[in-house]
This record gives structure tokens, sequence and C-alpha cells, in this order.
């Protein structure tokens, strides 16, 4: 009955969505006085640094800054799925299921790099895909490297990613040193414009070599997860890795670009969820960028199989979990 209402893509919906948002974030509200710093606070990448400095540091700006930058994500994430059309329907899910995946970690939710990160990574792969069937050299690929190197101003962990582009490029194209040396300008020139901006303006060179280090390397402490995280994230591993078989079993159905475009959206799950467990400087923000894959991979999921039983039982399983987690967390 939940996915019945989800499913729709009335103004309806769309309420329902704002609703959704509102609420999965309640708690982030209500427990204003028990936010803390977190890791990336105390030493900020320069840009978040510049616009954290800016929203001041008590938490409700930064809260408030943050639901619109999610609120955002879900519209770029719909409407990657509108243009591409590689779902093969027209539904707001994904935006809905990203929005729930954002309340699995009360404690993240506040002002935060990674959701910066992944605004400009969702920017990218609209730009890799763009360059299907562009003839020539595709700057796609310049444009995408831009777009990564800047996230990774705000995200520093954002730059492993540029891995996508050089996969983007052997999914989509033949490949040739013009579209490699560009992608690797791109994604480093923003880095390399920030040391010259440091160096101009008489700032000491070391400290931000230091900064990024620490950002890229420094063993970060373990989130604690509750018995029940532990218990909503099986859940939600058990929805995935149905949801991803069904679609690796699906694949060759599909037309070549939708392929193509759930092939990129596959690595990008692989290398997100493998940053987690070998990088130590990732922690559960990861989530932000790994919900743009998991909110494809489990709308398709939802919404081809023929079914109708276990995808209500998944999306009102999740559905119920997040929403127990935000009311836990207000107490």
């Amino acid at each position: 009955m939940i996915l019945k209402l989800f499913k729709r893509t009335g103004p309806g919906t769309i309420i329902l969505i704002i609703v959704t948002l509102v609420f999965v974030w309640i708690s982030a509200f209500i427990r204003l006085q028990n936010h803390f710093s977190l890791y990336f606070d105390l030493e900020p990448m320069p840009l978040y640094g510049i616009l954290s400095t800016m929203i001041g540091t008590h938490p409700l700006p930064g809260i408030i800054f943050t639901l619109f930058m999610v609120a955002f994500m879900a519209f770029l994430i719909v409407n990657l799925n509108t243009s591409l059309f590689f779902i093969n329907t027209r539904t707001y899910l994904p935006a809905v299921i990203y929005i729930l995946l954002s309340g699995l970690f009360p404690q993240y939710q506040l002002l935060n790099p990674a959701i910066f990160g992944a605004m400009f990574l969702m920017l990218a792969i609209r730009r890799i895909m763009d360059s299907y069937r562009v003839p020539g050299t595709a700057y796609n690929f310049f444009d995408a490297g831009i777009l990564i190197g800047t996230g990774s101003l705000f995200y520093a962990n954002l730059i492993w990613l540029g891995l996508l582009i050089i996969i983007g490029m052997t999914l989509l194209r033949t490949g040739n040193l013009k579209e490699i040396i560009a992608s690797l300008i791109g994604l480093f020139a923003p880095v390399i414009i920030t040391f010259a901006v440091y160096y101009v303006s008489g700032k000491d060179l070391n400290n931000l070599v230091s900064l990024i280090e620490y950002n890229l390397f420094r063993k970060q402490a373990l989130y604690a997860f509750s018995r029940f995280s532990i218990v909503t994230l099986i859940f939600t591993g058990c929805a995935v890795l149905l949801s991803l078989a069904y679609l690796l079993m699906s694949m060759d159905s599909k037309k070549i670009k939708s392929r193509k475009t759930f092939s990129l959206l596959n690595w990008l799950f692989v290398f997100s969820f493998l940053m987690y467990f070998i990088l130590p400087s990732v922690s559960v923000e990861i989530i932000w960028i790994m919900g743009i894959p998991l909110s494809y991979i489990l709308t398709h999921y939802l919404v081809n199989i023929r079914n109708r039983v276990i995808p209500e039982i998944i999306f009102s399983g999740l559905f119920i979990f997040i929403v127990a987690i935000q009311v836990m967390y207000m107490k």
C-alpha cells in the first residue's frame, strides 16, 4: 500500500515526498542541542571550510541548508532517469529511496561535505553519460573531471571516484589519448588552482598538504552502530542484494544506453562500498554517495518485478525501519 502511493507521479506524490523528507529529518531539529563536531569539521577541505565558516557554528542553519541539499539531490536523481530513461518508467521513487537512506544515520544529518561531493558526482555522471555517441573527441570527460575535482575540495575522498571517468570512457567510447589526458587535467585542475591561490595569497602550502593528507588518510573513529541500526542495515543489504541480482539478470534485455548507465552505477556502488572498508578516512557519511546507485538499483526492482508482495514488503520495511530510527533517536 505504501509503495503504491509513492509509485504515482502526480502532484500529490510530490507533496507526500516533501512530507517524508521533513519527517525523516525531524530528529535533526528536535535533537539540535546534541549535535557535535565530526572529523571533517576539525580539518575541513578548502571549499567546505569556506562554506561552514559562512554558515556559522550553530547547527540549525547547517541542518536547514543540508535539508535543501537533500531535496536538490532528490531532484537530480529523478532528473537523470527522466533524461536517460534507463529504468523504463517515469517515477519519483529513486528520490524517495535516497531521502529514506539519508535518515539511516541521524548523527550525520547535519552540514557535512559528503552531500556536496554527492551533488558534484551526480552532475559528473550526467556529463559522462552525455558523451554517448558524441562524434570525435568528447570533452564531456574533462567536464566530469572538473566536477569531481571541485567536489573533492568539499569531500576529499571523492577524488578516488575519478576512476568512474575511466570506467565511463571504457563503457561508452572506444577511447583516445586526448580524452584520457583531458579527463586527468579536469580532475586535478581544481586542486592545482587551490595550491596556486594559496601560493599567491601567501598562505602556507605545507598546511594545505597536511589538510589534504588528513582528509584522505587519517583514520577516523569507528561509527557506533546500535543493534537496531544493524538490523536495519541487514534488511537493507538483503533488499539491495535481491535487487542487484534481478538487475544483473535483466541487463541483456535492456537497450544499450540503459545497460551502460546501469553498469556505471553498479561500478559506483562497488567503489563506494569498498571505500568504506578500505579507506581509513571514510565513515558512514559515504551513504550520501552510495545512496545514488542504491536508489536506482532498488527502484528498478520495485517497479519492474512482477511479484507485487515482495516489493511492498521491501519498501514498507525500509520505510518503517527508517521512521523507527528517527523516533528512537528523538528520545
